[in-house]
């Protein structure tokens, strides 16, 4: 018996355990001849109409086993590609290859729910969400019962080049689908010694007679000052939580189109879209073109949306509210198929596309950050489908969504730290306690200026730092910034005060 280049005695029976998705045929193929792979997928096409042909899998799996028995009685290695997850065919094949004196090999992979499930979406004919949930569901049960059967077991990773070849304890490899993206635009967030990432979100455009040197000049503040994007809010109607309804709101990607001819490295997005105010197949079209155009930092922000009036004003419709968070589930779905690879049909759980022939497509996966902090609904659709949800910033309401979203996130099967923590915070940010004070006053309207403080938490840029690092600590990823008094680029310098003390 001799090592495999791969750190896998050979000859041996290798049997690859882990969820559809998770790299194993990718993992096979980059080690192995063609010859010592036996997959039942590939098996199913032979002996059936497809690879996806279930009523094939008896007959694939009787073909399965009698390659895999008549390999190791020759003593040749053997790869079988299937999910791994049967623990009776486990037993059997270990039983063949322990009769042949062959080492017995499980490649467990442990690939990140949220890579598995990017995988499967981009599939021509994905396995249906909850299918791919209860095998991920089921592998921390199935990694003990390895052991206990007695494999010698190999843990493969993405994102690793280590690897041992440690007995029980496994090792770990390296799939070379999951390699660090090289293209242009694979664009690591900016992360401030806060312990955050911080976001400028843009609402109020006071640009006088110069929008796109206005527009211009904040961006380009913004990098200079260390944040790591750029946000804009969607609404087709200034809401008067920001300013009176006649001042001017741009529509937000026809914006960032503009910003993102700018050289800076700030990831660009909305925060958020309606899903009311765009088909979801021409916001999946939008946001591709904007990762493409800037090279990678395209994110989107997408909620059920609140307003009426603005739907109203424009002839949108606006049904209840169970219909567009219904509408929310169809849009993140219909804009993952269509970032996906390939043109095929795309059948999922709630929308069915006849092809998924959309060009260009992004550069990576934009975050997909979903907005609202309803905690039956909103939040178990960030759990199921969202790279990130957007939750309120004061403490005691940020524990609660915390820990409502990580009980959803168990119910789905997916890891909490897979769905990010973000948070929109509208702070008044003085350059000294007298500053901040006098901004209360021009800023509170009939509010108590008590009131209005303590919901800005009106302060000098040091108070914002602590409060950041209390974020941080409390698992926020991202902070979305948002000044209401934020006239010039000078204010975004002022802001970032918070980021780079002078």
């Amino acid at each position: 018996m001799s090592a495999g280049a791969h750190g896998v005695p050979d000859p041996a029976l290798v049997v690859l355990v882990g969820a559809a998705g998770a790299g194993k045929s990718t993992w096979a193929a980059a080690r192995y001849r063609t010859a010592e792979i036996v997959s039942s997928d590939a098996l199913r096409a032979v002996v059936g109409s497809g690879e996806h042909d279930l009523d094939a899998s008896a007959d694939a799996f009787a073909v399965l086993d009698r390659i895999v028995a008549a390999r190791l009685r020759r003593k040749l290695t053997v790869v079988v590609d299937t999910l791994g997850l049967d623990t009776r065919r486990r037993q059997e094949w270990l039983a063949l290859g322990r009769a042949a004196g062959l080492p017995c090999v499980a490649v467990l992979f442990d690939t990140p729910p949220r890579l598995v499930r990017e995988r499967n979406s981009a599939r021509g004919r994905p396995v249906p969400a909850a299918v791919l949930g209860r095998q991920l569901a089921r592998l921390p049960a199935v990694a003990t019962e390895l052991h206990a059967e007695g494999w010698h077991v190999v843990t493969a990773a993405p994102g690793s080049d280590e690897q041992r070849d440690d007995g029980p304890r496994g090792g770990r490899t390296t799939d070379p689908a999951d390699a660090p993206d090289t293209r242009a635009g694979a664009l690591t967030p900016r992360q401030s010694s806060l312990g955050v990432e911080l976001v400028l979100q843009v609402s109020r455009f006071p640009w006088a007679q110069e929008p796109a040197a206005w527009l211009s000049s904040v961006c380009l503040a913004a990098d200079q000052c260390g944040f790591s994007g750029l946000a804009l809010m969607d609404h087709l109607i200034q809401i008067p939580q920001v300013d009176r309804a006649w001042e001017p709101i741009p529509e937000p990607w026809v914006t960032l189109g503009l910003l993102a001819g700018l050289e800076t490295d700030l990831r660009l997005g909305t925060l958020v879209s309606p899903v009311t105010f765009r088909a979801p197949g021409l916001v999946a079209k939008t946001v591709a073109t904007l990762d493409v155009l800037s090279r990678g930092r395209a994110f989107l922000g997408l909620g059920a949306g609140w307003w009426e009036r603005e739907h109203l004003a424009f002839g949108l419709p606006f049904p209840p509210a169970h219909e567009r968070l219904d509408l929310l589930e169809r849009s993140i779905e219909t804009i993952r198929a269509l970032w996906g690879a390939g043109t095929k049909p795309y059948t999922g759980s709630r929308v069915t596309l006849p092809e998924t022939t959309a060009y260009p497509r992004p550069l990576g996966q934009p975050q997909i950050i979903v907005g609202g902090g309803g905690e039956a609904r909103t939040l178990r659709i960030a759990a199921a489908q969202g790279d990130a949800c957007n939750v309120p910033s004061d403490l005691e309401t940020l524990d609660r969504k915390i820990a409502v979203l990580r009980r959803h996130c168990a119910a789905v099967g997916r890891e909490a730290g897979e769905v990010a923590i973000t948070v929109l915070d509208v702070p008044v940010v003085g350059r000294d306690r007298d500053d901040a004070w006098n901004r209360v006053e021009r800023l509170r309207g009939r509010t108590s200026a008590a009131a209005f403080a303590a919901r800005h938490h009106a302060g000098p840029a040091d108070s914002h730092r602590d409060r950041y690092k209390v974020l941080a600590d409390r698992g926020v990823r991202t902070v979305f910034v948002s000044l209401p008094d934020l006239d010039t680029a000078a204010d975004v310098e002022r802001l970032g005060d918070v980021l780079q003390p002078r």
